[in-house]
């Protein structure tokens, strides 16, 4: 059955929880295809994030063993007593058959692990529980930047697909790219960025996500994926300048056109996805999504015959402009 799901594209005013700054390197002598597809993405995380901490009822009044042992939104539970857990069933799992005993679990926090003892409070209903807000995996739709035509491998996004209660970048365990559609368009307005509204077969799985960085998710497919440009050249930041460009988008079903915008201005590389700003200017995009909408983050920057970039962010009060990452950036990620 398809899925409806909106993977949403971080806007200027979002808090930024990741400073890491991808590497850069020259990949002038590569040639990758364009790619601007809509897919279904799926990750499941390398252990249990903790979204947020909470009271559990007791039949003696309210107890919080999580925040008593000092857990905290953001955390990662990766195991219990030394046994690896996936998701938080295998969490829950763990916690009851340890029968109300103290449990030490290993925590990743800030890219370190640690050590975490707690002692599981029984609730009203008879279970042990922690008092723990759990999330597991994350799914969404996001734009495809460019295939690998020899290896197959991909780069979308151009950003990292970050927990949207606690910012922090979700880990990968496993993670899937499916075939997906736009079903419908909220357009952009001052103040109130638009959105891309997209339905996704979970069971039409076109490849697989690698890995999640701050520049951007990849992967690798085995087909499948709908292009409209041949292989470019890849362009290096200097070859990007101030002028006109094109990028790809779907907004509309599976057909992906291209768009007429202008770089406004380019810099240098950054990590953060705001290597350059990019000026919507073809009109048929303004007249169907106001701009730059969320879930367009990924969209190729095509100029002067290279592909030199991937749309990632709009701005909050203008709608027909964002910002871009270098391509050399996210090819720097994917390393």
């Amino acid at each position: 059955m398809a899925k409806r799901w909106v993977l949403r594209l971080p806007v200027a005013a979002a808090v930024w929880f990741m400073t890491v700054v991808c590497t850069v390197t020259a990949y002038a002598d590569r040639t990758l295809i364009p790619v601007g597809e809509t897919v279904g993405i799926q990750i499941e995380m390398q252990g249990v994030l903790v979204a947020g901490v909470t009271p559990v009822e007791t039949a003696e009044g309210q107890k919080n063993p999580a925040e008593s042992a000092g857990l905290k939104a953001g955390d990662v539970i990766a195991a219990v007593n030394g046994q690896s857990v996936d998701d938080a069933a295998g969490l829950i799992k763990a916690l009851e058959s340890c029968g109300g005993q103290s449990v030490e679990l290993t925590v990743r926090r800030d890219g370190r692990d640690m050590r975490v003892r707690v002692c599981p409070a029984q609730d009203v209903n008879g279970g042990w529980r922690l008092g723990l807000w759990l999330r597991d995996g994350v799914a969404g739709i996001g734009t495809v930047t460019y295939l690998d035509p020899d290896t197959g491998a991909f780069g979308a996004l151009g950003h990292g697909v970050n927990d949207t209660d606690t910012g922090v970048l979700v880990p990968v365990g496993s993670g899937q790219v499916c075939k997906a559609q736009i079903v419908d368009v909220k357009r952009g307005a001052a103040g109130a960025p638009g959105e891309l509204a997209g339905s996704f077969d979970a069971g039409d799985v076109i490849g697989c996500i690698n890995s999640n960085t701050p520049c951007g998710i990849f992967g690798v497919v085995k087909g499948g994926l709908d292009t409209v440009c041949p292989a470019l050249p890849v362009g290096t930041p200097a070859d990007v300048q101030r002028g006109p460009a094109t990028i790809l988008a779907c907004v509309a079903g599976r057909q992906i056109e291209e768009y007429d915008v202008e770089i406004a201005r380019t810099g240098m590389a950054s990590g953060t996805g705001r290597d350059l700003t990019v000026h919507v200017t073809d009109p048929e995009l303004l007249a169907r999504t106001g701009g730059i909408v969320q879930g367009m983050s990924g969209s190729p920057i095509i100029q002067d015959g290279k592909l030199v970039g991937a749309v990632t962010h709009v701005l909050v009060n203008d709608p027909t402009r964002g910002y871009g990452i270098f391509i050399n950036t996210m090819l720097g990620a994917a390393a």
